[in-house]
């Protein structure tokens, strides 16, 4: 691209002491998806500028574009060090407008409107080019447009050099886990992802980690890439990872105590100011007993820059230690094989990653919905893979939709897990959650088994809680009301509860579910108790966060009710307050009766009541499973913590020899907690929560 330039240098002197210096460098247009490197040359000053004596003061530029959340503005310095000035602000509205940048302001471009006119503190840490280099040379704006139909034109832009330097926050060291990332001058951009060096530092629970201290967790190359959609447009930015080697291929590792694998996410906080919000229902979800995204929180470098902190994840995959399903390779089109494993979602769709399903939603007849393939990706699915999940869904609508869909043995438990599709409806639920029924929502099916016994579909993983646990201008306005029937929205949702809630056995389970979680899990000291936890692993690094993106405080991200807290303990206050506003609701309005509370109608294995057969429970030293007298089958167990660490794993043969029962001895020596128990049989698994 043709860079232009224009230098206009402006020198005040008085008796030989250099006061100050401007320099104004030149204009480009702004083209979507584009980059643009406006240089301006600096001379004249001394060789050496630092954050006490002499350095940059002041930015200023003079902008015109039509949507200014697509830009990312750094300023790049001549020994190479980058460093943000304005990321993603000012939502569809328009033009910098004589819009001056200081670190020694209050003012931030969270509480300002477009267009920016003024002074404001900028959105990265300036003051990190006052880092002794010498600044005679040529500098750079840098400008990168992130998305499409919008354009622009830079006018011009102003470097000051002064006696009162910009500074910077210093970050070095952390009770956090520390994520640094270096993208060696390069861009990230969303697709395609480049590559840069990530080393993570963790010295251990309670030990504090330093910034030069041994990259201990991981220290190698990477492939970063900005993701999300609604997030990606905030400042904050989230990224997808790939752990590679030197030649760009991907490698497994381990990272602070999750299973070695090579995808990994960083999810951006800015629209979750208690950092909880995503961490609390995954916690649940798994402790439930379903597979859930492990995640860990993190302070995050980027090119020198602290930029906040972050949630490190899982992404969401097919893996034996993720989502765990049978491989489905292209040639596997025929058989047993053609039926697993499939990973589908409902999300944002094209003609080329999804179908269209052949029924609509009950009271919806103009809502068409899309599926999408996620695993196999779109890219690489073949037709006859296709054909056959469409086929399965399109059995699964037909038994729902049909007059027998109540039926155990023709309707639609032909096709799904009962069990995680309540779990998936309540945890979505108690988060009022306005993203869980209709986009980044997971279903997986395995391959069927030999003897021909179909593996049905599941509801999960959980995922994308930053739009929830709070009250919303979009129709969530003060906790009440389910959102599982809000089907007409900005990506049509299937509705399939709708259906399934005039089911009374099913409401019956969703209701005896709900409340027996309500004794454990959902029980307010419990979450409460969660929710302090992360408080106080981030209760030193939210300050730093805060101060790095302005926006406590302030109306930022999601469109809430109440006026912004103006504290982070305000808004972990807030967080639980809702939640019981939430679950007193949830008990009065939940479907479903409790007679017979006994999951009945549930055919996921023979011992679907495992949760009552355990006992004691809660446990001291000892736990016992009871079957039925003509159980008699060989099982697997494993006796995990709430982390997913495993403490015992056996394979037992059940009959009247044992008393058909599993006994499970020394467990004395067990901290008090939660803990988690599965029983696989013939391919068929249950997990119950045990107490201690």
């Amino acid at each position: 691209m043709k860079l232009i330039l224009a230098i206009t240098v402006f020198f005040v002197f008085t008796s030989n002491t250099i006061f100050g210096q401007s320099f104004t460098g030149g204009s480009d247009s702004i083209l979507d998806l584009q980059t643009i490197n406006v240089p301006v040359n600096v001379s004249g000053l001394p060789s050496n500028i630092n954050i006490t004596s002499f350095g940059l003061e002041q930015v200023c530029i003079n902008l015109t574009h039509t949507y200014l959340a697509d830009l990312d503005i750094t300023l790049v310095s001549p020994d190479g060090t980058v460093v943000t000035l304005i990321a993603n602000i000012g939502g569809g509205d328009d033009n910098f407008q004589n819009t001056c940048m200081r670190s020694d302001v209050t003012a931030s471009f969270a509480s300002g409107i477009a267009p920016f006119t003024g002074t404001f503190k900028p959105m990265g840490q300036m003051g990190l080019v006052n880092n002794g280099q010498n600044p005679n040379g040529t500098w750079y704006l840098r400008i990168h447009d992130n998305y499409g139909a919008d354009q622009g034109f830079l006018q011009d832009f102003t470097l000051s050099f002064g006696t009162t330097p910009a500074t910077y926050f210093q970050f070095t060291e952390s009770d956090l886990p520390i994520v640094i990332i270096n993208t060696n001058g390069q861009t990230i951009v969303d697709e395609p992802k480049i590559l840069a060096d990530m080393g993570i530092i963790y010295n251990g629970e309670g030990v504090r980690n330093h910034i030069f201290d041994q990259k201990n967790e991981y220290n190698g190359k990477i492939g970063i890439e900005i993701r999300g959609n609604y997030s990606a447009s905030l400042p904050q930015k989230p990224y997808a990872l790939e752990l590679q080697d030197v030649n760009g291929n991907a490698i497994d590792s381990t990272i602070l105590g999750m299973p070695a694998e090579h995808d990994w996410q960083l999810i951006a906080n800015y629209n979750d100011k208690s950092f909880a919000r995503n961490i609390l229902p995954y916690h649940l979800f798994d402790t439930m007993g379903h597979y859930s995204t492990r995640c860990r929180l993190v302070d995050v470098v980027i090119n020198g820059e602290y930029r906040g902190i972050y949630l490190l994840t899982e992404k969401i995959k097919r893996d034996s230690n993720r989502i765990d399903i049978s491989k489905l390779d292209i040639n596997e089109t025929t058989g047993q094989n053609l039926t697993g494993g499939y990973i589908l979602k409902f999300d944002y769709w094209d003609n080329s990653n999804s179908w269209l399903l052949n029924y609509h939603p009950i009271g919806f007849p103009t809502v068409d919905v899309h599926m999408v393939y996620y695993y196999p990706d779109p890219a690489v699915i073949v037709p006859e893979q296709k054909a056959y999940i469409q086929g399965f869904i399109n059995d699964f609508e037909t038994a729902l939709y049909g007059p027998d869909f109540a039926d155990t043995a023709i309707g639609y438990r032909k096709y799904i897990s009962v069990p995680t599709f309540i779990d998936y409806f309540i945890i979505n639920e108690l988060a009022r959650n306005v993203d869980g029924f209709k986009k980044s929502r997971f279903f997986y099916k395995d391959k069927d088994h030999a003897d021909g016994t179909v593996r049905k579909l599941k509801a999960g993983p959980v995922w994308d809680f930053d739009w929830a646990l709070k009250d919303m201008w979009s129709g969530s306005e003060d906790g009440s009301e389910f959102m599982y029937g809000n089907v007409d929205q900005d990506i049509d949702a299937p509705g399939w509860y709708i259906r399934l809630l005039e089911d009374s056995t099913f409401r019956d389970e969703l209701r005896c579910r709900y409340d027996d979680l309500r004794r454990t899990i959902l029980q307010e000291s419990y979450l409460n108790q969660k929710i302090d936890s992360v408080a106080e692993k981030v209760n030193e690094s939210q300050a730093w966060h805060f101060e790095t993106w302005s926006n406590l405080g302030l109306a930022t991200g999601t469109s809430e009710v109440q006026a912004p807290s103006q504290s982070y303990a305000e808004e972990v206050q807030r967080l639980k307050d809702w939640l019981q506003r939430r679950l007193d609701w949830l008990d009065i309005n939940m479907p479903g009766t409790l007679n017979s509370c006994s999951f009945t109608g549930i055919d996921e294995t023979n011992f679907q009541n495992l949760a009552n057969q355990a006992f004691p429970n809660p446990f001291k030293d000892q736990v016992a499973v009871k079957f039925s007298a003509d159980f008699n089958q060989t099982i697997q167990y494993k006796l995990m913590d709430q982390t997913g660490r495993l403490i015992e794993e056996k394979s037992v043969q059940i009959s009247s020899q044992n008393g058909n029962q599993l006994q499970i001895k020394g467990l004395e020596g067990l901290q008090t907690g939660v803990y988690l128990l599965e029983i696989e049989v013939k391919g068929q698994k249950m997990v119950c929560k045990l107490l201690k």
